[in-house]
């Protein structure tokens, strides 16, 4: 299974974005399911709900920062901009709103968390999403 695949399960579970993304890493980061649950939470909905970066893109920004202890800031960054820009050129932005705007989701930022109803993934464009940026993580990781 690719972790595109296996970021693609956990949002299907019903965790948001970013958690589906930094758990797809779980084994290689060496954490708790809960805990890396936890630290992406807030991420998902383009950080709150506010529709700015995709959660995808910033959970695969945290699991850098996990994957890679050893690594400094300058480097890092270079590693996050890294999969920004390759799930930009792949999806036409990183921007969670435009985004959805793209594919006919309104961009509500309301902070209530829709339902995950068989509509809400039928009509989104995250599962997809997620696993486009898992598959750039894991590329980014065997090239780092």
């Amino acid at each position: 299974m690719t972790k595109g695949e296996l970021a693609r399960e956990y949002f299907m579970k019903g965790y948001n974005c970013a958690q589906a993304v930094v758990l797809a890493f779980r084994e290689e980061i060496g954490l708790g399911e809960e805990t890396l649950a936890r630290a992406a939470i807030g991420l998902g909905g383009g950080l709150g709900r506010l529709r700015e970066t995709c959660g995808a893109v910033s959970g695969g920004a945290v699991a850098l920062g996990l994957l890679f202890p050893e690594k400094d800031k300058s480097e890092i960054y270079a590693l996050v901009q890294t999969l920004a820009l390759r799930f930009r050129e792949k999806n036409g932005s990183y921007n969670c709103g435009e985004l959805l705007r793209g594919a006919g989701v309104p961009a509500s930022q309301e902070p209530n968390a829709a339902a995950r109803t068989p509509a809400y993934y039928k009509k989104r464009p995250c599962p997809d999403l997620v696993a486009d940026a898992a598959d750039i993580l894991a590329e980014i990781v065997s090239e780092a």
